[in-house]
């Protein structure tokens, strides 16, 4: 068989790494229909040579393609085109509560797990019932995939997890459609996928891993925002409560990290959003506490600063999740899957 010519377009002053540019313009070639399944390309160095680049640029590109199954390699003959039905990708409809940087990693990992085989639209409802229920009337059978968080807020500013109407309007769309993201198992009839935290016996299972350290402490003090304008459950507060009380801890819960903390030595804070743990560490900072000795704190949800800074957190992990949830749509699963909850202990306690 004949070796087919590939179309490839490097632009020099691009900010696009060159491998990648190869990468799209062979996915491009597959969707033009100018490579067909079975079809030979050119070798790592005749592509090299010809295209003017160094020959790992044009290897490391082939080796993302093979790892997403686009091309083969066929030992003593060379590469071939493994797919030619880029162009039929799975469509996906994507609904998240609130555009938090969480949500997004969560989102991004699920758009790249899912690569060059599906297109994603995001769509976001602020944790709003009525935007909830529009958004996915107006989209409904128009996608081969819902991928959908639901956690919302009711007139007074309270986490609610699911309504009556919030149920029915997830019941109208196809069971084998449906993936649940972040929030419980709903009372919905059906089969469908499910990537979950237990938001109670996650809190409550993390600080046990952390017991140890915690015991040097005098008293456990959770910063739970009680009318945020994006709320958290409350199972939160309960698994929280439930390890101070089994483990015989001091504790209290707070709205807020306030200005002018009555800081004492040996507290331990566990904060959720970001605004209270910056108001924290300064404050520490301000009346000359050591973190980690004088003054113990715990963040909710990792981050890179958080890591960078040395804070132990307590944190689902993100990036699973959403691979997962693009493994169910590229293998077709319903399965419910509990998200990987972890301690990770820095220097903070």
């Amino acid at each position: 068989m004949s070796t087919k010519t590939i179309d490839v377009k490097i632009k020099e002053n691009s900010r696009i790494p060159k491998y990648k540019q190869i990468v799209d313009s062979i996915i491009n070639d597959i969707s033009r229909g100018n490579l067909k399944v079975d079809q030979k390309i050119p070798s790592i160095n005749e592509l090299s040579e010809s295209c003017y680049l160094s020959r790992d640029t044009v290897e490391k590109a082939y080796r993302l393609l093979k790892k997403q199954q686009i091309i083969i390699s066929v030992k003593g003959k060379g590469y071939y085109i493994a797919k030619n039905d880029l162009i039929s990708k799975v469509n996906v409809f994507f609904l998240v509560n609130k555009p938090s940087s969480y949500k997004m990693r969560i989102y991004n990992s699920f758009v790249n797990a899912l690569g060059v085989n599906g297109h994603v639209n995001l769509y976001i409802y602020h944790c709003e019932e009525s935007l909830f229920v529009k958004a996915i009337e107006k989209n409904i059978n128009a996608f081969d995939y819902y991928v959908i968080m639901p956690h919302f807020k009711d007139n007074n500013l309270n986490h609610a997890s699911y309504t009556p109407e919030i149920i029915t309007t997830l019941e109208n769309i196809p069971k084998d459609k449906l993936i649940l993201l972040d929030n419980g198992k709903p009372n919905i009839k059906g089969i469908y996928g499910s990537v979950y935290q237990d938001f109670r016996s996650d809190i409550y299972e993390a600080l046990k891993e952390g017991l140890q350290k915690l015991k040097k402490y005098d008293k456990l003090i959770l910063v739970y925002p009680q009318k945020s304008v994006f709320p958290y459950p409350k199972r939160i507060m309960h698994g929280f409560r439930q390890f101070c009380i089994e483990n015989n801890f001091d504790f209290e819960i707070l709205d807020e990290i306030y200005d002018d903390m009555e800081l004492q030595k040996l507290d331990v804070y566990i904060t959720i959003e970001e605004s209270d743990l910056v108001n924290l560490v300064k404050q520490i900072r301000e009346k000359n506490l050591k973190l980690g000795k004088d003054i113990g704190v715990i963040s909710y949800n990792d981050t890179p600063l958080k890591e960078l800074l040395g804070i132990t957190v307590i944190s689902t992990d993100f990036k699973a999740m959403g691979e997962s949830a693009a493994y169910m749509v590229l293998k077709n699963k319903k399965e419910k899957v509990k998200n990987v909850f972890k301690y990770i202990e820095r220097n903070s306690v």
